[in-house]
């Protein structure tokens, strides 16, 4: 336990450190965001904000698992790190596109979802060979397992992953919002991982409570960076890693509350939009702007999608009673 702890701090002094040295370097190579066109247009002022600060929590992160190599058994933990690592390399070419081509989008959509679905299917072939049960899914509440045909749970496996993925790097759209919703989610993942005595596996998530929690001192309102792509989806990454890794693939709907919420609102406009032949649902969309636009300020957002993130966490530990008991 101590050493979850001591990692937890070291995470956050790190990607704090890490801050002080990344910003003014992202300020020098003007790797400034570039705010869609489509977007909300008081956002015009975040303009030239520096991007890829996800590189702060992830180099923190790296450094602690590094550090803590020489007394882990269970190397699962580094399957987990390198899984978040590709999403997150995934990011940072779309984010290097959007610097690089002063654009609001770097790779195409399905240049995304292939690099995606590539990446799931390698990490859920290694948990195959490293002997994780994959094909029995535990059914959270009824604490108890459902056995399906492996083909099946690879394609179910991996459209959640990519979807989940997805969802975080959706959520990153207001000051803080992504790092205070995730937050508790690797709460519950650390206390999930020690509870069913994987205990090396916690330090991955414990390590990410401290960075985010330090690299909010940047990304709150007003955000003095970003962090991209390359941060969203290695959080995307490290929340769907995380939750295989355990076993516990379903619980994302409860600790992904928020995440699902935004991607649904997205979806929801988008099919009410093309049936109505331009109409409109919500005032726009993700939902974090549609409240943006019913008034509520950006700090607001995030006190409440974070603390609706809180308590399906807490559920979502009451869900899986029978597994870490």
């Amino acid at each position: 336990m101590m050493r979850i702890i001591l990692t937890g701090v070291a995470g956050g002094v790190l990607s704090g450190v890490l801050g002080l040295i990344l910003l003014p370097i992202l300020r020098a190579l003007k790797a400034g965001q570039s705010v869609h066109k489509i977007g909300p247009t008081w956002h015009n002022v975040k303009a030239g904000t520096p991007l890829m600060g996800g590189l702060m929590f992830i180099g923190a992160a790296v450094i602690c698992l590094l550090v803590n190599l020489i007394t882990v058994q269970d190397y699962k933990v580094y399957l987990v790190l390198g899984l978040s690592l590709l999403f997150g390399l995934v990011g940072f070419l779309d984010d290097f596109f959007k610097v690089k081509f002063k654009r609001d989008l770097g790779l195409t959509a399905m240049q995304k979802m292939l690099l995606q679905m590539a990446v799931s299917a390698i990490y859920l072939y290694i948990l195959y060979k490293m002997g994780v049960q994959l094909t029995a899914l535990y059914i959270p509440f009824v604490n108890t397992f459902v056995h399906i045909p492996l083909p099946i749970y690879i394609l179910f496996a991996m459209f959640v992953m990519v979807g989940t993925v997805n969802a975080v790097n959706i959520t990153d759209g207001v000051d803080g919002l992504c790092a205070t919703v995730t937050l508790p989610v690797m709460v519950f993942f650390a206390a999930a991982a020690i509870a069913t005595k994987q205990f090396d596996l916690a330090l991955f998530p414990a390590a990410l409570v401290g960075a985010l929690i330090a690299y909010l001192f940047y990304n709150w309102h007003p955000a003095k960076v970003f962090m991209g792509d390359t941060g969203s989806l290695f959080l995307g990454g490290a929340v769907c890693a995380l939750a295989f890794a355990l076993n516990m693939p379903l619980i994302l709907l409860l600790v992904g509350f928020v995440y699902l919420v935004e991607v649904v609102s997205d979806l929801i406009q988008f099919a009410y939009f093309r049936a109505t032949h331009g109409k409109r649902f919500f005032k726009m969309a993700p939902i974090h702007h549609h409240f943006e636009k019913c008034g509520w300020k950006e700090t607001k957002i995030v006190v409440v999608f974070s603390g609706v993130s809180a308590v399906m966490c807490l559920l979502a530990w009451l869900a899986v009673s029978g597994l870490v008991k």
